[in-house]
């Protein structure tokens, strides 16, 4: 005996508001008896501590409760006996908030995880092992105004870093770039985009990568821990590049581990680009970009988004 759940919509991608509606599917050799079928639809906001946060708040050990969003359960069967064959078995439920509670879009994160699943358990008669079978959906949320666009140029010199003595400044190789990122406001279902020049540079250039960042903060108002992880990087120029010549800036924001730049009352979760130059001599050369995501209809994401 096997479970299976199959959801009308093949890409599993829903909004806050509709029906979630499938089929459970008994498959049997022969007729197999059981003690009840029920199935579990559950939305859930996962909160984890990085080993150098925990002990630091005791508030933490509160705040970081896993949330839960959303709780329906049914029970298809109360027991009896399924046929030989496949049995299919119609459910549907409405995605609405339990009380007091916002429907969240679909994040897997290092210390954020927003997830929601269809669970079906079948009790099974004593010395038969009990069935379970859980499929995992995604909510997206639309933006329903689009936010403008915020053209971001740049230029990196010595003078220019952060975090950087004032005293060191004259021992780091003169360097000048110039650039802009179309917008700091992004479409997530569109790439980012750009463009960079590198007007001078006494050093060698080894190559020059473009990293996407996630910033998850968790907590309450009596403290929190704030951690930046990597999502992905990639190189947009290897080796000594040829100066003054423009280099295209081009990263497609990757699903589920991106999600539409959210704050919530124990959790936030942000995004920055990170350009970085890798100099011959092993040096590293960092801008910081903050930057806000968003999620607009796939019709607007068409043009300037």
């Amino acid at each position: 005996m096997s479970l299976d759940i199959r959801l009308k919509r093949f890409d599993r991608i829903y909004s806050p508001g509709e029906t979630v509606a499938g089929v459970v599917v008994v498959s049997t050799k022969g007729r197999m008896a059981h003690n009840g079928l029920k199935i579990v639809m559950e939305g859930n906001v996962g909160l984890q501590l990085s080993a150098k946060s925990v002990g630091l708040f005791e508030a933490f050990y509160n705040s970081v409760k896993p949330v839960q969003m959303l709780f329906f359960s049914v029970e298809l069967s109360k027991g009896g006996k399924f046929e030989d064959g496949d049995t299919e078995i119609p459910f549907e439920f409405k995605l609405e908030p339990l009380p007091g509670q916002t429907l969240y879009e679909t994040y897997h994160g290092v210390f954020v995880n927003i997830q929601y699943l269809i669970r079906v358990d079948m009790q099974r008669p004593m010395l038969a092992k009990n069935l379970q079978k859980t499929l995992e959906f995604i909510i997206e949320i639309k933006n329903p105004e689009k936010p403008a666009l915020t053209p971001t140029p740049f230029t990196i010199t010595p003078d220019s870093l952060e975090n950087v003595k004032k005293t060191s400044i004259p021992n780091i190789p003169k360097f000048k770039i110039e650039g802009k990122l179309d917008s700091a406001v992004c479409n997530i279902n569109r790439p980012l985009t750009g463009q960079l020049t590198l007007l001078e540079s006494v050093a060698t250039i080894k190559s020059i990568e473009l990293q996407l960042v996630r910033v998850e903060t968790c907590g309450c108002a009596d403290g929190y821990a704030k951690e930046a992880t990597e999502i992905q990087n990639i190189q947009i120029a290897d080796g000594d590049v040829t100066r003054n010549t423009a280099i295209p800036i081009f990263m497609v924001f990757p699903r589920l581990f991106t999600c539409p730049t959210l704050a919530a009352k124990t959790f936030k979760i942000e995004f920055e680009i990170n350009l970085v130059v890798m100099l011959q001599d092993g040096h590293l050369i960092t801008e910081n970009f903050p930057i806000k995501l968003f999620r607009c209809n796939e019709t607007d994401a068409i043009g300037s988004y």
